[in-house]
C-alpha cells in the first residue's frame, strides 16, 4: 500500500476526494474521442444531453458555498433554476470545451455546501447518466459506489433516495451493501444506487419481488 493509501485509510474525508478525483478523471478519459453527434445523446437525466450533464457536473465542482447562495437568491429559491442556470454557464461553445472545462475541474475541491459523500454520489450517478446511453461501461470501485448507497439510504437531500425504498430490502450481490425491511430487491451495488436515485434503465439489472414496486416509485429522476 502507498503513503497516499495510507493516508486516506486514516482519513474517510481523503478518501472520499480521492474517489471523487478518480471518477472524474475515468469520465473525462472515456469521453475524450466521443464523436460530436453523439454529445447529443439523451442522458438518464429527463430533459438533459450526456453534453449538458458533463457541464452539471462543471458546474457542481466550480460552485462554493458562497456562490451557491448567491445563486439561490438571484433564482430566487428556485433551486432547479439555479442549476439550469449554472449549467449553461459551464457549456461553452461546442462538445470539445465542454469536455475541456470539466476536465480543468478533475482535481478542484470546490463544491456548494453538501457534504463529500454527496460530491462522490452527483460524481458517480451522472457518469453513470452519461455513460450508459452511450454503451460505455465501468467497473466502479465497490467501495465507492457502496459508501454512496449507505448515504443515498439516509436521505433525500440531493435526491429522492431514502423515501424511493421505504418498506424494501435491498441486497447488493457484489459487496456488503444491505438496508430495509420488505421486498428483496436484488443485484449489483451500482444497480441498486441508480435505482434508488430514480434511474428506470437499471432495474431490468436487478431482481426480486420488490423491483416492481421499486419500479412504480421510479420517476424523473
Amino acid at each position: 500500500m502507498t503513503g497516499s493509501e495510507l493516508a486516506a485509510d486514516r482519513n474517510p474525508r481523503t478518501e472520499v476526494w480521492s474517489w471523487i478525483h478518480t471518477e472524474r478523471a475515468a469520465l473525462a478519459a472515456d469521453l475524450a474521442d466521443l464523436p460530436d453527434d453523439r454529445w447529443t445523446t439523451p442522458s438518464l437525466c429527463t430533459g438533459l444531453t450526456v453534453r449538458e450533464v458533463l457541464a452539471h457536473l462543471t458546474a457542481g465542482a466550480s460552485l462554493n458555498a458562497v456562490r451557491w447562495l448567491a445563486g439561490v437568491i438571484r433564482c430566487r429559491f428556485d433551486f432547479d433554476r439555479q442549476v439550469a442556470m449554472r449549467l449553461a454557464e459551464q457549456l461553452g461553445a461546442t462538445p470539445s470545451e465542454t469536455l475541456d472545462r470539466f476536465q480543468h475541474v478533475v482535481p478542484s475541491r470546490t463544491k456548494p455546501p453538501l457534504p463529500a459523500v454527496a460530491m462522490l454520489g452527483e460524481t458517480i450517478v451522472h457518469a453513470e447518466d452519461i455513460r450508459r446511453p452511450l454503451d460505455l461501461r465501468r467497473d466502479y470501485p465497490t467501495r465507492a459506489v457502496t459508501r454512496v448507497a449507505e448515504y443515498y439510504r439516509g436521505t433525500d437531500q440531493v435526491v429522492v433516495a431514502k423515501g424511493r425504498i421505504t418498506d424494501l430490502r435491498l441486497v447488493a450481490n457484489d459487496g456488503p451493501f444491505e438496508t430495509g425491511s420488505g421486498p428483496v430487491v436484488s443485484g449489483s451495488t451500482l444497480a441498486l444506487t441508480m435505482a434508488m436515485t430514480g434511474r428506470a434503465a437499471h432495474l431490468d439489472d436487478l431482481e426480486g419481488d420488490g423491483v416492481e414496486l421499486l419500479r412504480e416509485r421510479c420517476g424523473t429522476a
